[in-house]
């Protein structure tokens, strides 16, 4: 595993040592062993090499009594910084921008999920083609697209070749996007047609999203082979998950577990989030999955909040989940407050609790009506019975009486047939 210095300016904000910890925590997710931490106060970064030159320095002789190579700083880095300060220190020096887009690339399966990551590695590569930091990175981020662009000795006449042949790769990768997004669109629609209440798990990376889904699924009796990859790391998964859903009463849902949010989103991700979490965007209510054993539990709400308002995710029901709270023993669980939840993902009345929780916010314009289906009528019959929950079945000679519990479409359809 390669070992890094961490470093980061400390310009006095209240979140510094809470984006410092989790800088830490990224780089293991990138199999970087943070070897020691480093922080200098200053109002604002210096321009030509972030750090001051005592502070370089410092960093290369920490690097050197830790046998560390690697140098990864918690802001993104302009081509002048980063060439700077690996002429002063001799590190390679990784951004935070870089940092996230390596894990991005890492963790990408599906072809939507490459192909937003190489977009978003190319612009950050676009101005910095002069920096030899990004050879760090250049086969996981960049894949096929552009890896080798970074020679610092490359004349002008080389450069602009480099920058025009990774401008005409941006521009093709975006129209192979563009196909992907027109066939994840015509599935969504297909979903959007069925009627089907949609519920979308957001929330910070490794809150427990994935285990929350896991357990739903399980509960609720779905095939094993249906459950996603969890694990306790940042940024386990990047691709959203749709799974249906069917509980006891015949309610149905489509549930989707989307990717996990990070504080400091570098902006060249922020827009291919908007396809990612599509789902989302879209969804009847959002659960928002909060690590409540985190002591930067608060800071969280407000990136995920945050983040969701930049992709325009926004006017949508939400429940605030506090789950790991088997991790805390001073809290009771579960336990339900107004719109928020107090659970484990791995306790099964949690669980639950959740659900019911799911179904009161989108059942409530269910309503209970009782029919009389005339023999005849048979497929209104099946209908109620496999998509609603019915409470009571009579026969009587002109038909079936039945009461159930209907959505306003269900109503809708039936109505010629209430028994009042």
């Amino acid at each position: 595993m390669d070992r890094a210095i961490i470093a980061g300016i400390d310009n006095g904000h209240e979140n510094f040592e809470y984006k410092m910890s989790e800088l830490a925590a990224l780089a293991k997710a990138a199999t970087i062993s943070p070897e020691l931490t480093i922080t200098q106060k200053l109002d604002k970064p210096v321009s030509a090499s972030y750090f001051g030159s005592g502070k370089l320095i410092e960093l290369k002789n920490a690097a050197e009594a830790k046998e560390a190579n690697d140098l990864i700083v918690n802001d993104e880095l302009t081509p002048t910084q980063l060439r700077n300060i690996e002429d002063e220190t001799g590190l390679t020096v990784i951004d935070r921008t870089v940092l996230i887009l390596e894990i991005f690339a890492r963790r990408a399966h599906t072809r939507e999920a490459k192909l937003q990551v190489q977009i978003a590695s190319l612009q950050y590569r676009l101005p910095r083609l002069r920096t030899s930091s990004l050879n760090r990175f250049d086969q996981q981020t960049a894949g096929s697209s552009g890896g080798g662009f970074t020679s610092r000795g490359a004349g002008e006449t080389q450069m602009e070749l480099n920058r025009r042949t990774i401008q005409n790769q941006i521009t093709h990768l975006r129209h192979q996007l563009k196909e992907v997004e027109q066939e994840e669109q015509t599935k969504r629609k297909a979903r959007d047609s069925s009627g089907i209440k949609t519920v979308a798990l957001v929330g910070y990376t490794n809150a427990g999203k994935s285990t929350t889904m896991n357990g739903l699924l399980r509960l609720t009796g779905e095939a094993k082979e249906k459950q996603v990859f969890e694990k306790n790391m940042l940024f386990a998964t990047l691709d959203t998950s749709v799974r249906k859903v069917q509980f006891d009463d015949n309610k149905e849902i489509l549930l989707s577990d989307t990717v996990g949010f990070v504080s400091s989103l570098p902006h060249q991700l922020v827009e291919a989030f908007k396809t990612t979490l599509a789902e989302a965007a879209q969804a009847d209510l959002l659960v928002q999955v909060i690590d409540v054993s985190d002591p930067h539990a608060k800071e969280m709400v407000k990136t995920t909040e945050k983040t969701l308002r930049e992709i325009g995710v926004t006017g949508i029901p939400m429940i605030y989940a506090f789950n790991k709270a088997d991790m805390e023993p001073q809290l009771r669980y579960p336990e339900i407050a107004g719109d928020q939840i107090t659970y484990s993902a791995r306790d099964d009345d949690s669980l639950k609790l959740l659900i019911k929780m799911v179904k009161d916010k989108l059942f409530a314009d269910f309503m209970t009506k009782t029919y009389l289906i005339p023999f005849d009528q048979g497929r209104y019959l099946e209908q109620l019975n496999s998509n609603s929950s019915v409470l009571k079945t009579d026969y009587t000679a002109d038909g079936t009486v039945i009461t159930a519990e209907v959505s306003p479409t269900t109503a809708s359809i039936l109505q010629k047939f209430e028994n009042s």
